[in-house]
């Protein structure tokens, strides 16, 4: 099996921390993890991948963080139909209709989303949030 990317955008480490347990979801699966600031992600190797993940807390008024990850996700919209996709992130205020959004936009794009929804937390993952995302990172390397 090939690795799976969990790309995320992080500011103050949350989002990061679910994008580490669900790599630890992945490997605890048998599969290879690659958890990868946004940053640092090939678009190239995502257009190969069947699964993949992305994270970004909700920024402003419930959205996503506009200089790094929007244009990410704007880019992986071009070729997000037949993926099966996991997101995930937290957030600190609102109701998280920034993840709603963010799904409605993958599924729009012809993406399929792991779980059906997306995976959100306040503030700091706790014990059961990060255990949430190791679920989550299982399902994936099991799609």
């Amino acid at each position: 099996m090939s690795r799976i990317i969990v790309a995320y955008w992080s500011q103050g480490g949350n989002t990061k921390a679910m994008a580490e347990a669900i790599g630890e979801g992945v490997v605890e699966a048998g599969a290879e993890a690659a958890v990868l600031d946004v940053s640092k992600v090939s678009v190239a190797d995502l257009k190969q991948a069947t699964v993949f993940a992305m994270g970004c807390p909700s920024m402003g008024a419930e959205e996503l963080e506009d200089s790094e990850m929007e244009p990410f996700v704007s880019e992986v919209e071009g070729f997000a139909a037949g993926k099966k996709i996991a997101l995930f992130g937290s957030y600190g205020w609102g109701d998280g209709q920034w993840m709603r959004d963010w799904v409605e936009r993958m599924e729009a794009a012809g993406a399929t989303i792991i779980g059906g929804e997306g995976l959100i937390t306040q503030e700091i993952p706790d014990a059961d949030a990060l255990a949430e995302c190791r679920i989550l990172g299982k399902q994936l390397a099991n799609s």
